[in-house]
């Protein structure tokens, strides 16, 4: 089966898009990623800027790319480094300045060499430089310059750039919606995902250490050329508490349960999946009620992942199952506004959170994308953003119960999360991560196959 690529197409029309909303006096600027030294002079695996790529589709460092609306020698400028067979011999071949225009589109390209001496013309005559300052603090000194270097010329008659405006307040929004190509690049890390964490549970057993189990999830992301989308959490017992526990060194024990988080990043897009499971194949009575509540608390924030509701609501839905579900199991005393409600303190005495914070201290998911933990507003203004088809979000519930004086040592120790990757549709939702049991009764049936 061909598998799901986003075509030139799309990213011609992602740039007019943008051109389309900058406005004839404006000017966009958006460098590329660099390469990062490890250790003296061996270089991390070169990963795009998520922005440039989403705009130009080109996997080269020391790039930039300018959009310029109405330039009459092209719209779409790409600085790039230049052809070089020496300097391609030892680290790959380049795409070189006629490459960038042929195979990525642009309308005119020039070797990176050039920058100082080109952009400011570039910049001339632009009121408006739409560029995230702050990203690239090497860059940022770059991009100040070439506007100082205008302004000391205004007697001349140059106009100067007078306003930074920061791009992400276009790109980061567009980034936000979900094309037809994404959701199917998407859906494709989803399901490699899925089978990698399937193959996790099928592995696993007391006696391998987490680093085994992290072994199986690179086997399954490389054999289909793909990444891991973030660093991978694989926590047996008590690490299963630590949220990101990444160490990943520990023997697995019988009786205790494995937390995984861990996906993909096809294409430069990521999936998102945490599962839970019983190291032995079987839950204990403790563990399977504390993640029937987990699950419980996931199905109804699933639930209110659709049109119409906004980004809290899967968050409250989950939070109300899961205060319940402590309340319920005798983790804790009182009513549910109790557990739900901050404690009230006298004049002077600091703020306190909210009882159930105990046992679950973070939101119930994030935007999902070609980063892990996605551009895109939450809140428009101060209310929070309605969802809307083409979004893609996580739905990841959790309770954590290390010991604590106020627990019975019963629980201690049990930490657990189920986290599934949500894209919003017109009549409600689609879980994309789906391909990976998470029902009780399903994860120790395939553990015991």
């Amino acid at each position: 089966m061909e598998k799901p690529v986003i075509p030139k197409e799309e990213f011609a029309a992602r740039r007019r898009r943008l051109l389309d909303r900058l406005g004839k006096d404006a000017i966009a600027v958006v460098p590329s990623g660099g390469l990062k030294v490890r250790n003296r002079d061996a270089e991390y695996p070169f990963r795009q800027d998520s922005d440039f790529h989403y705009l130009t589709g080109f996997n080269e460092p020391e790039a930039v790319a300018v959009f310029v609306p109405g330039r009459e020698q092209g719209e779409y400028v790409l600085f790039c480094r230049e052809k070089d067979p020496q300097a391609e011999r030892w680290s790959g071949l380049r795409a070189g300045t006629a490459g960038v225009k042929h195979l990525h589109g642009a309308d005119d390209a020039h070797p990176i060499s050039d920058l100082n001496k080109l952009m400011p013309q570039l910049l001339t005559g632009r009121d408006q430089v739409h560029y995230d300052l702050g990203a690239n603090a090497g860059f940022d000194q770059r991009m100040l310059g070439w506007i100082n270097h205008l302004r000391a010329k205004a007697r001349a008659g140059i106009r100067a750039p007078h306003v930074i405006v920061m791009l992400d307040r276009i790109l980061h929004e567009m980034r936000l919606f979900k094309s037809s190509a994404e959701i199917a690049v998407m859906r494709h890390a989803a399901q490699v995902s899925a089978r990698a964490h399937t193959r996790a549970m099928q592995v696993c057993q007391p006696g391998k250490y987490e680093y085994e189990i992290e072994a199986e999830f690179l086997h399954e992301f490389r054999r289909e050329r793909m990444e891991l989308a973030y660093t991978t959490i694989v926590g047996g017992g008590k690490n299963a508490c630590i949220l990101h526990y990444i160490e990943n060194n520990e023997e697995l024990r019988d009786g205790d349960l494995l937390l995984i988080d861990a996906g993909a990043e096809y294409e430069c897009y990521a999936a998102d999946i945490t599962r839970t499971f019983p190291v032995s194949g079987t839950f204990s009575p403790e563990q399977r009620a504390l993640y029937q509540v987990v699950l419980d608390a996931q199905k109804a924030a699933i639930d209110q992942a659709r049109p119409g509701k906004t980004w809290d609501d899967p968050h409250q839905a989950a939070v109300k199952v899961l205060a319940q579900g402590l309340l319920d199991l005798g983790i804790f005393t009182g009513t549910l506004e109790e557990v739900l409600k901050k404690p009230e303190v006298t004049a002077g005495e600091p703020e306190q959170e909210e009882p159930y914070r105990q046992f679950y201290m973070h939101k119930t998911g994030h935007w999902l994308g070609m980063d892990v933990h996605d551009v895109g507003d939450y809140k428009i203004g101060d209310a929070w953003r309605t969802l809307e088809p083409g979004m893609v979000l996580t739905v990841e519930p959790g309770l954590y119960i290390s010991p604590a004086d106020n627990v019975d040592p019963k629980w201690w120790n049990i930490g657990i999360r189920i986290e599934d990757d949500v894209l919003i549709t017109a009549d409600g939702n689609e879980v994309l991560t789906r391909d990976v049991v998470k029902e009780i009764a399903d994860i120790e049936a395939l553990m015991a196959q």
